[in-house]
């Protein structure tokens, strides 16, 4: 507010500057859906590492093709991923602990989360206290236990059965374990001690006491195989693709349940909507029995064909992107023998590590698009062959020599020549979703703003300075701002009738980078000249 002077002096007022900073969003956080050992179900859960996610899910799982994706995904270049596990019919395991005295009361741990990881579990229970004299106060020890050995380990000491204790052990295992939580009510009495006398004590000597872990009460259950449903989830629930809804992702990755079957078709349609609504980018995996053969000819043709049936069309397929074909690699779980992996994790890693490198605007392809941590491919394409697909929207992974197995296709699946898209080309669609998204989040200051000149200036500014940032990053064609990008808000773009019904229009061009896709050297050989 302007100051109103009182006394004789000097007065200072502080204008604000009407500048509002635009960041640019995140552009390759990647979501995964899928089965994994451990972990809560149907919750969408931030990870920055592959040893995050064996802390939380368990890692690699031999029935998890999720897990192998998650480690290709950060053995490429990856850094943020956002993970939901699901699952059918998967049950916890629990423990009983007998409390102390009678009438027989227990107190029930259940495993943090559903599986047959939880069959390993074993707690122990002491008194030795910081108040030996407190009788509900006691300590626990839950050990995680695999064929003898000790993988993991938690201690909780003082905890209380009292709800009024800031040690109240539902409070704390709730909070602080990824092993175990209380399952129903606390009995009133604590748990009695695992400690039992020792077999090896002399006659005649002190009595030794040594723990005996109680071990599983119920057995957990991994369930069974998941199915389109579990993908698909409830949107009233938040489960399964619904987990996403409120989450920010950039990449989704949705591997197959099994190493037998395909993703379904209706999951894919279903999360591409969903990729659309949140600006982001399906990469879609091929289906297995399109390079599951001895021909490349014949794999080519099953691509070529197979491509109708995946019904991911229409102007929405924008945001979609298929790479064939799958990938070999050794298998730790089954003695390193090759296996065939879906590419999903890889690609996402690759266009993870180019946007860091060079900008979401550089298409993640070529031969800087390694894919590191395989040993071949399901099937080796030539030039001829590459040429067949290329045209249909169809990526390609190529194996050259020196180079290696890289990346050799910056198509989405509205790529197709014949569809002549605007966006064919992935680095092009998704500088569009960078820029949308970013301008949607940086301008939510506007809403409300009385709808005149000085908030059209603002505007102006504002993403007028985001746009110039990205131009001398080198994101757009032009050597010049005006060849490069547009930022027009003003009476031609909000008229009265717009004022009057509380719309400020807001016009925001730019030319895009396109990938050099075909390089072409043309050689003449020079004639001798004659000279006169």
């Amino acid at each position: 507010m302007p100051v109103q002077p009182t006394y004789p002096g000097v007065y200072i007022e502080e204008i604000p500057s009407g500048v509002r900073t635009i960041t640019g969003v995140a552009t390759s956080i990647t979501a995964f859906i899928g089965t994994a050992i451990r972990g809560e179900l149907d919750k969408a859960v931030t990870i920055t590492s592959f040893a995050d996610f064996e802390r939380l899910f368990g890692g690699l799982w031999v029935k998890s093709l999720m897990s192998y994706a998650v480690k290709d995904f950060y053995s490429n270049g990856g850094s943020k991923a956002v993970i939901v596990r699901i699952a059918k019919n998967a049950a916890k395991a629990s423990i009983d602990l007998p409390a102390e005295g009678s009438p027989p009361d227990v107190l029930t741990l259940e495993a943090a989360s559903e599986g047959s990881w939880g069959n390993h579990l074993q707690v122990s229970v002491n008194h030795k206290t910081k108040a030996p004299a407190d009788a509900t106060l006691f300590n626990l020890v839950v050990q995680e236990v695999i064929n003898g050995i000790i993988v993991n380990t938690e201690k909780f000491l003082n905890l209380s059965i009292s709800e009024d204790d800031p040690r109240f052990v539902t409070r704390v295992l709730k909070q602080s374990s990824l092993l175990v939580k209380v399952k129903g009510s606390v009995p009133a009495r604590r748990p009695a001690q695992t400690l039992v006398v020792s077999s090896e004590t002399p006659p005649s000597s002190p009595v030794k006491m040594v723990d005996s872990p109680i071990n599983i009460t119920v057995e957990g259950s991994d369930g069974i195989d998941v199915t389109a449903d579990e993908y698909k989830g409830s949107e009233q629930h938040k489960t399964g693709l619904w987990a996403l809804d409120n989450e920010p992702f950039n990449l989704l990755c949705i591997p197959p349940p099994t190493r037998e079957l395909d993703t379904d078709n209706g999951v894919y349609s279903n999360a591409l909507d969903l990729c659309v609504k949140r600006r982001a980018m399906l990469l879609v995996d091929p289906v297995a029995a399109w390079g599951d053969v001895q021909s490349p000819a014949v794999a080519v043709s099953n691509a070529a064909t197979g491509l109708t049936d995946l019904n991911l069309t229409g102007d929405r397929a924008r945001n979609a992107a298929l790479f064939f074909p799958r990938v070999l690699q050794a298998d730790p779980n089954r003695d390193g023998q090759l296996e065939t992996f879906v590419p999903c994790g890889i690609i996402a890693g690759v266009m993870a590590r180019t946007d860091n490198a060079r900008g979401v605007w550089k298409s993640p392809a070529g031969i800087d698009a390694s894919l590191n941590g395989i040993s071949g491919l399901q099937v080796n394409l030539s030039d001829d062959q590459n040429g067949q697909l290329n045209p249909l929207g169809i990526n390609c992974l190529r194996k050259f020599p020196l180079a290696g197995n890289v990346v050799w296709g910056a198509r989405t699946l509205r790529g197709a020549d014949e569809f002549a898209d605007e966006y064919k080309y992935i680095a092009v669609r998704r500088t569009a979703l960078f820029i949308e998204e970013s301008l949607y989040r940086g301008t939510r200051w506007v809403v409300f703003e009385p709808n005149d000149e000085p908030l059209w200036a603002q505007i102006r500014l504002n993403i007028g300075a985001f746009m110039h940032g990205l131009f001398r990053q080198g994101a757009f064609q032009g050597t010049t701002p005006r060849d490069a990008y547009l930022v027009k808000c003003d009476k031609e773009t909000t008229n009265q009738n717009d004022i009057n019904q509380g719309i400020v229009n807001i016009l925001v061009g730019f030319a895009p980078l396109k990938p050099a896709e075909f390089v072409i050297i043309r050689i003449q050989q020079m004639a001798g000249q004659i000279e006169i």
